[in-house]
């Protein structure tokens, strides 16, 4: 008997697959060196939804992004095969943010659902980039409204610290899970999400578990490269925080255990890496980036797996050997000054032309 994909339970109607196929990586600006092959990438994931990986992560920043899933939605409409749960964010600008009302919500919302070609959004996970910003708590609130309207399934949250998921919460927002980096290099959720999110119900939804490839075969045994040389933002992300806790030698002891864990296992580095987070009480999933088909099959070998409990044990023992990216989840990013900021785009959504 072919075993089913875990899932987990978010709502009483809704529930998501443990792995989420991401779409950052295919956004437009967001690979340095090369161009996508976005065939191939339609290609990928199709597939991963024939083969019952049925939910999509996007947002309404990811260039080009909710308009790549909106031509799968069609296409498999025409056909009549199953569509894809789409995950979607809704991230205001930096600029924008004190002046965010009804009106700009709905049209970032109605864009969203016209760009994906659907009546209803299964997820928005919202993102406000600077919490002095007033207006943070009634704009979550107008996501409340346009949810009672229909248009909106789940209101969540992404890269929120617990002390701002803890002010929505308590103002009676429904959030369903945050979604933030977590992974055997981050582990910050676990300073004091894991906690709040156990005490409250809000599920977490990890990114970075892969750390946008480093967590990989390909990189056991090479040397550190340079920041410049590296080919898209995720790679440069990723670098430095491994450069905050690892380091590049602490880095490549934690591969090669892994590498020794997938001799016995028959998975990959990166299936384990997930693996890993994806085994966390508090973790509903992780979103694991998809760029073309050859991500399919490494996909697919998770199916039924699981992180051994002994070598997680052992893991974790290895892992306090090191320290941790300095605050609370995404509060490096927004640091003024910290090399992490600097990589983040905060103006991506033209408010005047709605492009």
């Amino acid at each position: 008997m072919t075993p089913s994909i875990a899932r987990t339970q978010l709502t009483a109607d809704y529930s998501i697959p443990k792995i989420i196929n991401g779409g950052w990586q295919l956004a437009t600006g967001h690979a340095l060196a090369h161009a996508l092959d976005m065939k191939d990438a339609h290609n990928a994931f199709a597939e991963l939804l024939d083969r019952g990986f049925d939910t999509f992560d996007c947002a309404d920043i990811y260039t080009g992004v909710e308009a790549f899933y909106g031509q799968i939605i069609a296409e498999r409409r025409r056909a009549g095969l199953s569509l894809p749960q789409i995950h979607t964010k809704f991230v205001p600008d930096l600029k924008d943010l004190a002046h965010v009302d009804r009106t700009y919500v709905e049209r970032v919302i109605e864009r969203s659902l016209s760009r994906l070609g659907v009546e209803r959004l299964d997820m928005v996970q919202f993102h406000w980039w600077d919490y002095d910003v007033p207006g943070m708590i009634d704009t979550a609130g107008e996501l409340m409204r346009l949810q009672e309207k229909g248009l909106i399934r789940c209101i969540s949250t992404t890269n929120f610290n617990t002390a701002n998921l803890k002010k929505l919460v308590d103002a009676g927002i429904p959030v369903v899970t945050n979604q933030c980096q977590y992974s055997l290099l981050d582990r910050r959720p676990e300073k004091a999400m894991t906690d709040f999110c156990r005490r409250s119900g809000v599920k977490l939804i990890a990114y970075g578990t892969v750390a946008g490839g480093f967590l990989s075969d390909k990189w056991l045994g090479k040397p550190e490269p340079d920041l410049q040389s590296l080919e898209n933002r995720s790679l440069v992300k990723y670098l430095l925080v491994i450069e905050d806790t690892l380091g590049w030698a602490g880095y490549q002891k934690l591969l090669e255990r892994l590498a020794a864990l997938g001799k016995s296992t028959g998975l990959s580095i990166a299936g384990l890496s997930s693996l890993y987070t994806i085994g966390k009480p508090e973790a509903a999933a992780a979103v694991v980036g998809t760029r073309n088909s050859r991500h399919v099959a490494d996909t697919c070998r998770l199916i039924g797996k699981t992180f051994p409990e002994d070598a997680r044990r052992e893991m974790d023992e290895f892992l306090k050997l090191f320290p941790q990216i300095e605050g609370d989840c995404f509060d490096i990013e927004r640091q003024p000054g910290s090399r992490h900021i600097a990589i983040m785009r905060m103006n991506l959504v033209d408010s005047t032309t709605g492009k």
